[in-house]
């Protein structure tokens, strides 16, 4: 059956979204004094919801692990939950009353050579194969060099949100450095909300905690729906500041691995910095996992 972490995890979503809902934004009236409660009290939501306060406590303690579609829409509609928070809400759900003997296995980390040699063809735009819990699984040289100063960490230990939170760098490579880690967190949210019990999750999101105050202050509040920009600056040291066109692809056939590429138009400022970027890149930055 279930793990008691997968009915736990619908529960803290709940929870989250519940304590971060402001009552006028839901239409309630506010009366005079001090709200204890941050947010939505579970006894507000579960009358929003249509439900009864204590279904609704069993569900946010994960005793309740098989909601309704119908339950699960009405939570959505009074949280005010966009699109991507009510799948993921479905999700969790799904996993609490899902029963399984065994959990499923981990994503596969090796990249097969024909996606190697697809990042060397892309050259020189930068590009890597990255894992669910954003390790780097292979890379072509400007795809490790973009991130100043990741080829000076083991290969094991280079992961893109190890590298937001851990590495001094990446304050002063990104202009939006708030926004690029508020997005890593929530992507992580996404996965380890649907496999709790992931190790590969687990043991960075454990690391994240113990050492960044900021992972610890995004992670609790448990947002979901962030999206990827479109373009991202970089104040690169190597080759100045760059502005480049985003693009993430899913590998066929090899769930939990995702191909990043960033380009821009040729003849520009930004693509003549992209072929200095390759052309310079230590030769450690050219191997891949």
């Amino acid at each position: 059956m279930a793990s008691d972490s997968e009915s736990a995890e619908l529960g803290r979503f709940l929870r989250a979204r519940r304590t971060r809902t402001s009552p006028r934004h839901v239409g309630l009236a506010v009366g005079p004094g001090i709200r204890r409660t941050p947010g939505l009290r579970r006894e507000e939501l579960a009358t929003l919801a249509g439900i009864s306060i204590d279904y609704y406590v069993r569900l946010e303690r994960g005793k309740e692990t098989r909601p309704s579609p119908a339950v699960l829409d009405s939570l959505a509609r009074a949280l005010r939950l966009g699109d991507q928070e009510h799948r993921h809400l479905r999700e969790l759900a799904a996993r609490a009353a899902r029963y399984t003997p065994e959990p499923p296995p981990a994503p596969s980390r090796t990249v097969r050579p024909h996606l190697k040699l697809l990042l060397e063809s892309l050259r020189p735009y930068p590009a890597y194969v990255i894992s669910r819990s954003m390790d780097l699984l292979a890379w072509n040289p400007g795809g490790l060099a973009l991130y100043a100063g990741i080829a000076d960490w083991p290969a094991t230990q280079r992961n893109l949100a190890r590298y937001f939170f851990l590495h001094p760098a990446s304050r002063d490579l990104f202009t939006d450095w708030e926004q690029q880690i508020a997005g890593c967190v929530s992507r992580l949210r996404a996965v380890a909300g649907t496999a709790p019990d992931a190790p590969d999750l687990t043991r960075l999101v454990g690391e994240l905690l113990l050492k960044s105050p900021e992972f610890a202050g995004l992670w609790e509040r448990y947002e979901v729906t962030r999206r990827k920009p479109a373009t991202k600056t970089f104040h690169h040291p190597q080759v100045g500041t760059v502005t480049l066109t985003s693009q993430v692809l899913h590998v066929d056939a090899t769930p939990g691995q995702r191909i990043g590429v960033y380009t821009t138009e040729p003849g520009t400022p930004e693509h003549d910095a992209l072929l200095l970027l390759d052309m310079t890149a230590p030769r450690r930055a050219h191997a891949s996992s």
